[in-house]
């Protein structure tokens, strides 16, 4: 939807919806992934499962997490209208490299551990990083960064809000 068009990622816990909002109150157009692009489907093939295809013994977070996909079809189509001068879009997918070419730049949110950590004890049971197996799978998954875009700009998240956000748009060439 951006005449120029960017990806926001991150480990869950580092800032993506926080920032999003900012982004968005500053009036610049959001897309927030993790809500209006994600569903549960098969990292090869990009089929979405039904509930019937979950197998229980393999249904646990980390199945969960590796099955946590983008559309692909609606990522393209949102990054070919350029009715907006720039696009946010925030989130995570594990399908990004399906579509990655499409962005003018991509951003990592990056904090350390023990910020992170502080950040997730803070989160509800019912939110993503609330329960202990969540909260493990997101800390190793952020000191392997097995699963974050390569070669993105890295912007340091333990920053005010303000701060990050002005850091992201002074990399798109907007003031804060």
């Amino acid at each position: 939807m951006g005449a120029r068009n960017y990806l926001i990622e991150g480990v869950s816990g580092t800032g993506k919806t926080s920032v999003a909002t900012e982004l968005a109150q500053r009036g610049y157009h959001v897309v927030h992934g993790d809500r209006e692009l994600a569903y549960r489907g098969d990292p090869e093939t990009g089929e979405p499962l039904d509930d019937a295809s979950l197998d229980p013994e393999n249904a646990d977070v980390a199945f969960g997490h590796a099955h946590h996909l983008w559309r692909v079809d609606m990522v393209k189509s949102l990054v070919a209208d350029k009715s907006q001068p720039m696009t946010f879009f925030c989130g995570g997918s594990r399908n990004f490299r399906r579509f990655i070419d499409l962005f003018d730049e991509v951003f990592v949110l990056d904090v350390d551990a023990d910020t992170l950590k502080a950040r997730l004890a803070s989160r509800p049971e019912d939110e993503f990083g609330g329960k202990p197996e969540e909260r493990d799978l997101i800390l190793r998954l952020r000191a392997t960064r097995e699963d974050l875009p390569p070669d993105a700009t890295i912007i340091d998240a333990t920053a005010p809000l303000g701060s990050v956000v002005d850091d992201i748009l002074l990399r798109c060439g907007k003031a804060g």
